[in-house]
């Protein structure tokens, strides 16, 4: 069962792992409606490293990048939800779009992005690459996404 940090304790969290050269992977997302495809994702991420660390959009956050419609599950009910996956060590909220500053805060050896992305597009390289973050990309599942779910339950 994972952990509901804050970024107050999440690098009192990390450090006895990181002692034990545990390797720390960070990934981000809204993670509303959860799917195959969110789990998969996170089950490639965290074969990246030892710990998962999931950094959740908050509601305010979905809000600004999907619109006033999300997110369907409210913050605590995603935070919770991903907090009983097998693979998620450690959930943590943020409110901004980018995860950017809360990815340098905690220092992880990989972050995990979706393939969607490439080291030129994704927002977050420039910041992390230097601080030695290596950055892995995880391919999508055909055809699984919120947005897909969400559509369906329409017609």
């Amino acid at each position: 069962m994972g952990i509901f940090a804050t970024k107050e304790n999440i690098i009192e969290l990390l450090s006895p792992l990181r002692n034990s050269d545990k390797k720390i992977v960070v990934t981000n997302g809204c993670f509303d409606i959860l799917h195959v495809g969110h789990t998969r994702y996170l089950e490639a991420s965290k074969s990246k490293g030892d710990i998962l660390v999931v950094l959740l959009n908050s509601d305010v956050s979905v809000k600004k990048i999907k619109g006033e419609n999300r997110p369907i599950n409210s913050e605590l009910d995603r935070a919770e939800i991903l907090c009983a996956l097998n693979s998620v060590d450690f959930t943590l909220l943020f409110d901004e779009e980018s995860p950017v500053e809360l990815i340098k805060y905690i220092k992880p050896d990989v972050y995990t992005k979706g393939a969607d992305y490439t080291l030129e597009t994704l927002p977050e390289a420039p910041e992390l690459l230097p601080l030695g973050i290596k950055i892995e990309f995880i391919d999508f599942v055909q055809g699984k996404s919120t947005t897909n779910v969400i559509n369906k339950m329409k017609n």
